[in-house]
């Protein structure tokens, strides 16, 4: 299906889109406007730069809109089908991508590279080809495209065997999974992935442990890395956007309310966990860690509330509707074992709430942010830009975001309960003039790379390199 393309001169590729469709009662279609570092970044490049975002028509009502013609200009959704999309994101994607670079199988059961298996990768593939069809389509001669994450890690190849015209970025969002880890899938699978990432001219990383994990697996798997280049880009919070945010009326509301169920007339301190529930964030052990600490500091009983958000992720999966249970069951337990009429040791919130999460951000004495493994983990970031009085940091040595703040913070071993405990008491005795200089030096590291520039530099570096790898 080779093209000599459209107009759009800078495309970006993603499975969410900026904007969404719900069908109303009367037939009529709603728009939800998303945000993030990737809406900020094209945003920033102007109106004039001929910008498109490719994107996967998810729901229903995105569906209707595309066959309605409706749509958000500078966007374009692909219809493709709803069992393909299941299989190849769920399926695929979040069921094998997420868990091989996270590290979370349990390998005496899983992976099971069964005859369903390769029926989803297909879909898979299919999905992928439906990108790199749609993005030649639509890029102008030499146009540059940004394609983004684990669910789209095929299309640079796809899209290079269409268009050799044009310069080609992938960036991961995710870690990238270590040679003997990536060998659990089959040899056909790992070379397809490797094919379809080094289609493009240039890969970014969210970290150089993540980067050098790929180019580990290319050496082994693929022989080298061939003209692809790779960089790393290191996401920070947007500080302008969340403090001013974090200061509206509904926040300062979700603070009042937030400090009526913390009790303690103001005296109680707080530690506070932000998180989707996903198996990679550690919420259960970050909970046997408080539990711990009440274990081994009684003083603290009575004197401090575990502020607990765990919203909902992926709850079609059987094994992330299990996870959500048992975060439940472990929260209800320590509330039940330690609890007093006056005192919840845990307050636990499963219902997404944006301005609640900025309200526990400027509440916190002390941020836990403990995954086994994340790409980055922006609350580690969002915190300490926010936080009123400064904030101590509990962080893990497997976030991506612990190669930039690992100076201020209090780092453990994710899966040490008892250093995870250690580590939140001092969090809560620290004075409040080191919490408060170290929550300054975490705000400037956390920002460093705002998401318009993290976007920016991305895209110049791919302009700048000296042409396709076709040329």
């Amino acid at each position: 299906m080779a093209t000599t393309g459209g107009a759009a001169q800078v495309l970006v590729a993603s499975n969410r889109g900026p904007v969404s469709y719900e069908v109303r009662e009367d037939g009529s279609l709603r728009a939800k406007r998303g945000g993030g570092g990737l809406v900020s970044g094209l945003s920033a490049i102007g109106p004039d730069a001929g910008a498109l975002w490719v994107c996967s028509a998810l729901s229903d009502g995105d569906r209707e809109a595309v066959r309605r013609g409706v749509g958000e200009e500078g966007v374009r959704m692909l219809p493709i089908p709803a069992d393909i999309h299941a299989d190849a994101y769920n399926g695929i994607a979040n069921s094998v991508l997420w868990f091989i670079h996270h590290l979370l199988y349990q390998t005496p059961l899983e992976p099971v590279f069964d005859a369903e298996f390769r029926r989803q990768w297909a879909s898979y593939e299919t999905y992928n080809r439906a990108f790199a069809e749609g993005l030649a389509e639509e890029a102008a001669q030499g146009a540059a495209v940004l394609v983004q994450d684990y669910h789209l890690c095929l299309v640079p190849g796809m899209l290079r065997e269409l268009r050799p015209d044009l310069r080609i970025g992938h960036f991961s969002h995710t870690p990238w999974a270590p040679v003997d880890y990536f060998a659990l899938l089959p040899q056909d699978i790992r070379e397809r992935l490797l094919h379809g990432m080094l289609g493009a001219d240039r890969l970014g990383f969210l970290t150089r442990r993540w980067a050098d994990a790929f180019t580990a697996c290319c050496a082994e798997f693929a022989d080298s890395a061939g003209k692809t280049q790779v960089g790393v880009h290191g996401l920070g919070a947007d500080a302008d956007f969340l403090r001013e945010r974090s200061h509206r009326p509904d926040v300062e509301e979700r603070m009042a309310a937030l400090r009526e169920e913390i009790g303690g007339e103001g005296d109680r301190k707080t530690i506070v966990r932000v998180d989707r529930t996903e198996l990679s964030k550690n919420i259960v052990r970050g909970l046997l860690a408080y539990g711990q600490l009440l274990v081994d500091h009684p003083e603290w009983r009575e004197r401090v509330v575990h502020v607990a958000f765990a919203y909902p992720s992926r709850q079609d999966l059987a094994v992330y509707r299990d996870y959500m249970a048992e975060v439940r069951r472990v929260a209800t337990e320590i509330n039940e074992t330690y609890g007093t009429p006056g005192w919840t040791p845990v307050v636990l919130h499963l219902e997404d709430d944006f301005a609640r999460s900025l309200a526990a951000y400027r509440l916190a004495d002390v941020a836990l942010v403990n995954p086994v493994r994340d790409g980055m983990n922006l609350v580690a970031k969002e915190v300490p830009v926010v936080s009123d009085e400064g904030c101590a940091l509990v962080l893990s040595r497997e976030a991506g975001a612990y190669w930039e703040l690992r100076e201020d913070a209090l780092v453990v071993n994710p899966y040490d309960i008892l250093e995870t405990a250690r580590a939140l008491h001092e969090g809560l005795t620290m004075k409040p003039e080191e919490r408060a200089e170290r929550t300054e030096k975490l705000a400037a590291a956390a920002t460093a790379l705002p998401p318009a520039r993290w976007f920016l530099e991305q895209l110049e570096a791919l302009q700048d390199l000296p042409g396709p790898q076709a040329s």
